[in-house]
């Protein structure tokens, strides 16, 4: 009597897809905002993965969220962009309704006031940063579990572990904003070299009075520390 085969699934397989099928699509990422005199510069890498799979390498992990005042997302992709769109829509009103632009730590606590309302329920770390007339440029970092506090400079994401050490020894006090800048880059590339999870390319965003310059450097232009 013949025996009966068994099919086993390959390995990586569940159910004949690919483990990554069935992963949340998430951007565990390289995220920084650097406060100088004046305003403000964001950094981002751009690489979203589901599971191990690189789902998109040119993310824009930054967002805005009105004229003046840009969040840098990580965590989950899809909470991270709930919550951004939530604060958009609420800030525009409150906007409109005192007829002026809106304060950098207003938009700050919107995200506060979310994050830690649904704590339990999401995966999102932000860095807002941005200008206004009243306080000029700003950073606030608002880490999972809803804290907020403002710092000169902040990173955050899955490759910030990394370059702690780059940024303490590298930050300055009253840099400009070309300094700003480098210092992005650098960070987020030596970031980017050590960390499965951050890649792609570059994007940066300087925020000032005047509006916003953005910039993206490319893998092949990318500050380079080692030649391994």
């Amino acid at each position: 009597m013949a025996s009966a085969s068994v099919l086993v699934p390959a390995p990586g397989l569940s159910g004949g897809c690919p483990d990554w099928t069935h992963q949340a699509e998430t951007t565990g990422t390289t995220i920084m905002a650097v406060e100088f005199d004046g305003g403000v510069v964001l950094g981002a890498d751009s690489r979203t993965t589901t599971g191990s799979y690189i789902a998109n390498r040119v993310t824009d992990k930054l967002t805005q969220i009105h004229d003046r005042i840009f969040c840098c997302r990580s965590g989950s992709a899809a909470d991270t962009q709930a919550i951004a769109d939530a604060v958009t829509y609420q800030l525009g009103f409150h906007s409109i309704e005192l007829d002026e632009q809106p304060l950098v730590h207003t938009a700050a606590s919107l995200f506060k006031e979310m994050c830690y309302r649904y704590r339990e329920e999401l995966t999102a770390g932000i860095l807002v940063a941005g200008w206004d007339k009243r306080r000029g440029g700003q950073v606030y970092a608002v880490p999972m579990g809803g804290m907020m506090v403002r710092q000169p400079f902040s990173i955050g994401g899955s490759g910030s572990s990394y370059i702690y050490g780059y940024v303490d020894a590298s930050y300055k006090p009253g840099m400009r904003k070309e300094e700003c800048l480098a210092f992005a880059a650098n960070a987020l590339s030596l970031s980017m070299d050590r960390d499965g999870s951050s890649g792609g390319v570059i994007r940066l965003a300087a925020i000032t009075k005047d509006g916003v310059e953005r910039k993206v450097i490319l893998g092949n232009e990318l500050p380079r520390f080692s030649s391994l």
